[in-house]
C-alpha cells in the first residue's frame, strides 16, 4: 500500500483500460503490463490532501486559471518548460493568501501535483522502483510516458502508435471514472451529482482536442453501451446505477 494513494479509483481505471485495450486488439501480455501503469497512473498525487487540493484548484477554476501544464503554456508561453508550478506561485501566491490559502510547503506540493506532475511522478517512481522490481515487474519507459500523457501529450509526439493509443485509452477511462466518481466530485470539483451525458460531453471535448482518437472513443462507447462498465460505474458512484443511468448507457452510440 502507498500512503495517501487513491487505490479504488486506480483499480477501477485499470479495469476499464484493460477492457478497452483488449477490445482494440492489444496483445494480452502487453495489456497486463499496461494495467500496471494504469494502476500507478496517479502515483504523482500520492499523499494528496483532498481538502487543500480541492480548495486550491477550485479557486483556480473560479478565476479562469489553467490547471494543466499544456494549458498554462498556451496562455503563458514565456514560462520555462517544466517550471509551471513556479510561474503559478509567482503570479498568484499573494492572491491565494488574501483568499485564505497560504502557500505553505505542503500547499505548494498540491500545486506540484497538477502543474508539476512530471517532476513529482518521477520522484515518486524513484521511491517505489525497488518495491516494483521485487514484485517481479519489469518497468519500461513507455509505461511512464503513458502515465504522463494527460498533462504532457507532447512527450508522445514521436511514440509508437500502439503506445499513443494506450495513452489515449488511459486518459479516456480515467476521465470517465473521475466524472462518475462521487467522492472526487465532492472533494475536487464541488460537483453535486454525476451524470453519463456530462461524462461523455467531456470525453467529446478530449476527442475534439485530439487527445483521444475516434477508435478509442468508439471502443469505449461500445463497451459502455453493452454494460461492460456498469459495475465499475456503480462502485464509483457509491450506489447502484439508477434506471436513468442505465438507459443513458444503453442508448450510447457513435
Amino acid at each position: 500500500m502507498i500512503r495517501g494513494y487513491d487505490r479504488p479509483h486506480a483499480v477501477r481505471t485499470a479495469r476499464m483500460c484493460a477492457a478497452v485495450a483488449g477490445a482494440l486488439g492489444h496483445d494480452p501480455d502487453r495489456v497486463r503490463q499496461y494495467q500496471i501503469a494504469c494502476l500507478l497512473h496517479d502515483l504523482g498525487r500520492a499523499g494528496l490532501d483532498r481538502r487543500l487540493f480541492g480548495k486550491i484548484w477550485s479557486w483556480a477554476k473560479a478565476h479562469g486559471i489553467p490547471t494543466r501544464p499544456r494549458e498554462w503554456r498556451t496562455i503563458h508561453p514565456e514560462t520555462v518548460y517544466g517550471r509551471e508550478t513556479e510561474a503559478f506561485l509567482s503570479r498568484y501566491r499573494q492572491e491565494l493568501k488574501a483568499d485564505g490559502i497560504d502557500m505553505t510547503p505542503w500547499a505548494v506540493e498540491q500545486v506540484e501535483m497538477r502543474l508539476g506532475y512530471a517532476r513529482r511522478l518521477a520522484r515518486r517512481l524513484r521511491a517505489v522502483r525497488s518495491g516494483i522490481k521485487k514484485l517481479g515487474i519489469r518497468w519500461e519507459p513507455w509505461m511512464q510516458a503513458v502515465m504522463l500523457y494527460y498533462y504532457y501529450p507532447e512527450k508522445l509526439a514521436g511514440a509508437e502508435p500502439w503506445v499513443k493509443q494506450l495513452a489515449e485509452v488511459l486518459v479516456a477511462c480515467e476521465q470517465f471514472e473521475a466524472y462518475s466518481n462521487q467522492r472526487r466530485g465532492r472533494d475536487y470539483y464541488l460537483r453535486q451529482k454525476e451524470t453519463i451525458p456530462e461524462a461523455f460531453a467531456y470525453l467529446g471535448t478530449l476527442e475534439r482536442d485530439g487527445m483521444v482518437s475516434a477508435d478509442v472513443m468508439d471502443a469505449l462507447t461500445r463497451l459502455a453501451a453493452d454494460g461492460t462498465f456498469d459495475d465499475v460505474l456503480a462502485e464509483a458512484r457509491g450506489r447502484r446505477l439508477t434506471p436513468m443511468d442505465r438507459k443513458a448507457l444503453r442508448r450510447l452510440k457513435r
